[in-house]
């Protein structure tokens, strides 16, 4: 029975959570990098459309990739209660990452700016709708935070079962191997 993931979940995990993590990072401190008013903005908000869209066909390769790859079964030894945790938590960690650089996304087709994917100008999915851009990028923050919230979740809980449960669920996304 496998126990662990293979060798390519492995890659894509590490590498997406190190994408997104650094994608977030880049959106809570977008403020201090560019303050609005200023010349930079428009380059800087740019980059991180392009990134966000990026990281949105990552995540749905990686998605695809989940789909056709079962995870290895849980240990016997953790309780039920936390194999659903884990589930639920997980589905939820897939939604923020789809739905946060989707809602992203369509939002600024909605507004006068538009998106420029890595300085080529996409066309519009729709006219200037400043309401329609305020509720999705509303979503965009809530998913970003709420991302932020899952993700922190989800290495505090990793972390335990290396340092306080040893049951071996760390070691099945562990690198390398």
């Amino acid at each position: 029975m496998q126990t662990h993931y293979n060798r390519a979940s492995i890659v894509i995990h590490w590498v997406l959570a190190l994408a997104l993590i650094g994608q977030l990072i880049f959106g809570v401190v977008l403020d201090d990098i560019a303050p609005r008013g200023t010349p930079a903005r428009a380059g800087v908000i740019n980059l991180h459309k392009s990134f966000g869209m990026v990281l949105l066909l990552l995540v749905l390769a990686r998605l695809a990739w989940r789909l056709r790859h079962a995870a290895p079964p849980w240990p016997a030894s953790m309780a039920a209660w936390q194999r659903h945790a884990a589930a639920w938590s997980h589905r939820l960690l897939y939604a923020c990452m789809v739905v946060l650089p989707a809602s992203g996304w369509v939002a600024s087709n909605f507004s006068k700016h538009g998106v420029k994917f890595f300085g080529i100008a996409l066309p519009p999915l729709g006219p200037d709708l400043p309401r329609v851009y305020a509720a999705l990028n509303g979503l965009h923050h809530f998913a970003g935070w709420l991302l932020i919230g899952l993700v922190a979740l989800h290495v505090a809980a990793a972390l335990k079962h290396r340092w306080v449960d040893r049951d071996g669920v760390f070691s099945r996304m562990s690198w390398p191997r």
